[in-house]
C-alpha cells in the first residue's frame, strides 16, 4: 500500500491576517480550501493507504474539516515545534510502521499531475520545474534525469530547476535512516531541519532520484499567489449563474449558500459558504465564508470569513471576523 505524508503545520507568516485565525491548509481558493484540493487528487491515487496529515497550529480546524468531508485513511501527527520541513517529515515517519512507498506531498501546494503516473516505477522521484527565481526555493543538478546534487534556496542557485513540494519515495527505508541522520546529528539549514539534506543524503547513499517535470505547480504561500492560483483553476469552472439582479461573470465560482444582491461578480471571484455581497463590484478576488461586502468596488483582495466590508474600497486583505468601513 501507499502511504502519504502531508505536512500542514506550519503557521503561514506570509499570509497574514488570515492565517491569524486559520491553518493556511484551509485557505479558500476557487470555492475549497487548498487542503480540500490536495485530498481529492489524492483520492484516485492506486494501492492508496494511510495519508498521514501532519498538523500543529489551530490543528482542530483541520481535524474538523477533513473529519466532516473525507471517508479517507487519515491519520494526524501532531508537530508541537517548527523546526522545518525535514523535522515534520521524520515525525510522521515514526508512526508510519512499514517501508512501503510513500508519497510526500506539502500541504500549501497545489499540484495538476497524474500521480499514479507520477509514482510509476521503481525509482525514486522528485517533482520539479524550471523557474525565474530559484533562490526561494530548493534547487536541484541533474544528469540525464537523475538529480546528483540538491540545495535548499541558495543564494547562487546552481541551476533553475526548482523543487515543487511532491516525493515520490520507494527507497522508503534509505529515507527513514537519512531523515534520522539528520535530525539525530541536528544538521540545520537556516536554523531548520531539511528534507533536502535528507534526499542528498538519500542519493549519495546510491538512490536514483529522477527529476520529473510537473508543469501544473500552484503556490499557495502569499496573497499574491493565492489569487493566482484561485485565477487558474477557476478556469476549469464552467458552472454559470442566473441571478434576479446580478450579473456573474465567468470564469467565477458562486456557493450556493451565498447571497448575491444587485452586484457584479466576476472574472475570477470566489464567494464561500454564505456570505453576502450586495451593491458592489467585485473582480479577481476571494470572499470567504460568511463574510458582507456592500457598497464596494473590489480588485485583488482577499476577505476573510465572517469580515464586513462595506464603502468606497478598491483592494483589501482583509482577515476573519474583521470590519472595515469607508465612505
Amino acid at each position: 500500500m501507499l502511504n502519504v505524508i502531508i505536512p500542514a503545520a506550519g503557521v503561514g507568516t506570509r499570509l497574514r491576517p488570515h492565517t491569524h485565525t486559520a491553518p493556511k491548509a484551509l485557505l479558500q481558493v476557487a470555492g475549497k480550501p487548498i487542503l480540500g484540493h490536495i485530498l481529492d487528487r489524492l483520492s484516485g491515487l492506486k494501492d492508496l493507504g494511510t495519508i498521514w496529515l501532519v498538523v500543529g497550529f489551530l490543528a482542530e480546524q483541520i481535524e474538523e474539516y477533513v473529519k466532516s468531508r473525507y471517508d479517507l485513511d487519515i491519520r494526524f501527527v501532531h508537530q508541537a515545534e517548527l523546526k522545518g520541513l525535514g523535522f515534520a517529515i521524520h515525525l510522521a515517519m515514526k508512526d508510519i510502521p512499514s517501508d512501503d512507498p510513500l508519497l510526500v506531498i506539502l500541504g500549501d501546494t497545489i499540484l495538476e499531475i497524474d500521480l499514479n503516473a507520477f509514482m510509476a516505477g521503481t525509482d525514486d522521484a522528485l517533482g520539479v520545474r524550471e523557474v525565474e527565481d530559484p533562490r526561494r526555493f530548493g534547487v536541484v543538478e541533474t544528469t540525464d534525469g537523475l538529480i546528483t546534487h540538491l540545495v535548499e534556496k541558495p543564494q547562487n542557485p546552481p541551476s533553475n530547476l526548482a523543487v515543487v513540494g511532491l516525493c515520490g519515495i520507494k527507497s522508503t527505508k534509505l529515507l527513514r535512516q537519512c531523515l534520522n541522520d539528520v535530525v539525530g546529528n541536528n544538521q540545520t539549514a537556516a536554523g531548520e531541519l531539511q528534507m533536502t539534506d535528507a534526499l542528498q543524503l538519500m542519493v549519495d547513499r546510491g538512490s536514483k532520484m529522477h527529476a520529473k517535470h510537473v508543469s501544473g505547480w500552484y503556490d499557495c504561500g502569499k496573497r499574491e499567489t493565492l489569487l493566482e492560483t484561485n485565477r487558474h483553476l477557476l478556469e476549469n469552472h464552467h458552472e454559470t449563474y442566473h441571478l434576479p439582479d446580478s450579473i456573474v461573470v465567468p470564469p467565477s465560482f458562486i456557493s450556493p449558500s451565498a447571497r448575491i444582491e444587485r452586484s457584479i461578480i466576476g472574472p475570477h471571484v470566489s464567494v464561500g459558504d454564505g456570505a453576502l455581497i450586495k451593491d458592489s463590484i467585485v473582480v479577481n478576488s476571494i470572499i470567504s465564508d460568511c463574510a458582507e461586502v456592500r457598497r464596494c468596488l473590489l480588485s485583488e483582495s482577499l476577505i476573510g470569513s465572517n469580515a464586513v466590508v462595506s464603502g468606497n474600497v478598491q483592494r483589501l486583505n482583509v482577515g476573519d471576523s474583521s470590519e472595515v468601513g469607508l465612505t
